[in-house]
C-alpha cells in the first residue's frame, strides 16, 4: 500500500510546489503564536503543503484556524489536502453541519451590514458610514471575497475624519493587497498613509508597518536593497501588533539581514547592520544571523555560508522567502566567493570546494556560472585545475592614465598657442553694433554679422 504522505508530496511536487524534507529548527506552536489574523492560516498552510516532517501537524493546526474563523472555502481548502496526506485521521472528514451553520451565518451577516450601511447613508452621517464601511470591508476579510473588502475599505476614504482614521484605511488596504500579492497596489495606499509630519505621534506608530509592508512588496517584486533597506529602517520601539498581521519581530531580522547580506558590501554591512542600534534589537532573537553577518565582514565567507546553510529549511518555509531563498543564497555565495578571491591571484580548485564546496553542484560549474553572468572576473585551468583572477597591472593602468592626460594637455596648450597667435597679430572677432552679443552655435562662432578689425 503506497504511503500517503509520499503521494502527497509528489503531487504537490508535480504542481511545482517547493517540498522541504528536513525538520525545521523552530517549534511550530511557538512560531505560529508570533502572528495574527489572516496570516496565521496562510503560514500554517504554506508549510503544511512544503514539510514532509511537519506536514499533518501543520495541515491539523491550519483547521482548527479555519474553523475559528468564517471563511469556508479555507476550510475546505486544508480538509481536501488533509484527506490527502493522512486519509485515516479523524479530522480529514467534511464538518458539513458546520460548512452549512457557518454559510448560513455569513449569508445573514452580510445582508444585516449591508441594511446597516443602506440606513446610515440615508442618514447622511459621514462616521457611521465610515464604520459601516469598515465592518462590511472586514466581515468579507473575513470571509474570504478580497475584491469586496478592498471596494468597502476604499470607500472609507472619503468620509475619515481624523489621522488615526486616515492610516487604518491605508493598513486595511494594505493588508488585503498583500494577501492578494497584488505587490503594486501596496505602494499607493501607503503613500496616501503619510501626514505631512502634522501628527507625529501617529506616523511614529504606523512607521514600522509601512516599513514592513514596503519590504515585502519590495521583496515580492525581486527588488531586494530596497527590501534591505526598508527593514533595517524599522522602528524597534513599537510594539510588534502593531505589524503581526504581516510579519513578526523575528521575520524583520531575518529578512533585512539575509537582504543585506545579499546585496551590500562589507563596509554597509558592518554600518548598516552591525552598527545599526535600531536593527540590533531586531537580531536579539535571531543571533545567527548577527554571526553571519559578522563573519563576512571579518573574511570568514565559508563560516558565513555554513550558519545560513543551517538555517535554509526553516526559510524555505517562509510565506515570503520561500520563492526567494535559492536567489538569494546564490546572490550571498557569489559574493563570498568573489570577495575570497579578491587578494589571490592563482587558487586551486580543491581549495575553493574545500571552503565552499555544496554537493549540489560543483564548484567549477558554479565558477563557470558565475564568470558567464560576468560576476566574476577570472579563468578556469581545467588542466592545472586552477582558478586564475583577473588582475589590472597597475603599472598599466599607470600609463594609460598618463597617456590620457597628456593627450588633453597638448590639446589644450595648442589652444591656448593658437588664441596667443591671434593676438599677437592684432586680429580680433568683434560682434557689430546690431549683434550686441557674440552668438555661438555648436561651439562655431556665426560669422554672419561679424566684422574683422584690424588692430
Amino acid at each position: 500500500m503506497a504511503d500517503p504522505l509520499l503521494e502527497f508530496f509528489t503531487q504537490m511536487d508535480m504542481q511545482g510546489s517547493v517540498v522541504v524534507k528536513d525538520a525545521p529548527k523552530f517549534d511550530l506552536d511557538l512560531y505560529i503564536q508570533n502572528y495574527r489574523g489572516r496570516t496565521k492560516f496562510d503560514r500554517l498552510l504554506l508549510i503544511g503543503r512544503s514539510s514532509v516532517k511537519l506536514c499533518v501537524e501543520a495541515l491539523k493546526a491550519a483547521l482548527a484556524e479555519a474553523k475559528r474563523g468564517r471563511d469556508t472555502q479555507r476550510y475546505r481548502e486544508v480538509v481536501e489536502y488533509l484527506r490527502i496526506a493522512a486519509p485515516n485521521d479523524p479530522d480529514a472528514v467534511y464538518d458539513k453541519k458546520w460548512l452549512e451553520r457557518q454559510k448560513l451565518a455569513n449569508h445573514e451577516e452580510t445582508q444585516r451590514l449591508l441594511s446597516e450601511l443602506k440606513g446610515y447613508k440615508n442618514n447622511l452621517v459621514k462616521e457611521s458610514i465610515r464604520m459601516g464601511n469598515e465592518d462590511l470591508a472586514k466581515h468579507y476579510e473575513s470571509i474570504g471575497d478580497l475584491n469586496a473588502a478592498s471596494e468597502h475599505y476604499s470607500k472609507m476614504r472619503p468620509d475619515v475624519s481624523t489621522a488615526k482614521h486616515l492610516i487604518d484605511v491605508g493598513k486595511h488596504l494594505v493588508r488585503v493587497a498583500i494577501q492578494k500579492r497584488e505587490w503594486n497596489m501596496v505602494f499607493p495606499h501607503l503613500t496616501k498613509m503619510s501626514l505631512g509630519g502634522q501628527y507625529p505621534e501617529e506616523e511614529r506608530s504606523s512607521q514600522p508597518f509601512i516599513r514592513v509592508a514596503t519590504g515585502i512588496a519590495l521583496l515580492g517584486q525581486d527588488k531586494y536593497n530596497e527590501a534591505a533597506l526598508a527593514f533595517l529602517d524599522a522602528d524597534p520601539a513599537v510594539p510588534s501588533k502593531a505589524y503581526n498581521e504581516l510579519a513578526s519581530r523575528n521575520d524583520i531580522a531575518v529578512y533585512g539581514g539575509l537582504l543585506a547580506l545579499a546585496t551590500m558590501d562589507r563596509k554597509e554591512l558592518q554600518a548598516m547592520v552591525l552598527e545599526n542600534q535600531n536593527f540590533r534589537t531586531f537580531l536579539e532573537p535571531e543571533p545567527h544571523i548577527r554571526r553571519a553577518v559578522t563573519m563576512f565582514v571579518n573574511g570568514r565567507y565559508s563560516a558565513c555560508i555554513e550558519i545560513l546553510e543551517g538555517y535554509r529549511t526553516d526559510y524555505l518555509l517562509d510565506i515570503y522567502l520561500q520563492k526567494h531563498v535559492s536567489k538569494i543564497y546564490a546572490k550571498i555565495r557569489s559574493k563570498c566567493v568573489v570577495q575570497y578571491l579578491i587578494p589571490f591571484s592563482c587558487v586551486s580548485l580543491d581549495t575553493l570546494e574545500k571552503a565552499f564546496g555544496s554537493p549540489e553542484r560543483p564548484i567549477e560549474e558554479e565558477l563557470a556560472g558565475m564568470i558567464e553572468e560576468e560576476v566574476l572576473e577570472a579563468k578556469i585551468d581545467g588542466i592545472e585545475r586552477l582558478v586564475n583572477t583577473v588582475k589590472i597591472d597597475p603599472r598599466a593602468q599607470m600609463q594609460a592614465s598618463a597617456l590620457v592626460s597628456a593627450e588633453n594637455y597638448e590639446k589644450q596648450a595648442i589652444e591656448r598657442l593658437r588664441r596667443m597667435a591671434i593676438a599677437a597679430a592684432d586680429l580680433e572677432l568683434m560682434p557689430t553694433k546690431k549683434q550686441g552679443l557674440h552668438h555661438q552655435l555648436g561651439g562655431d562662432l556665426a560669422f554672419g554679422d561679424q566684422e574683422i578689425v584690424m588692430g
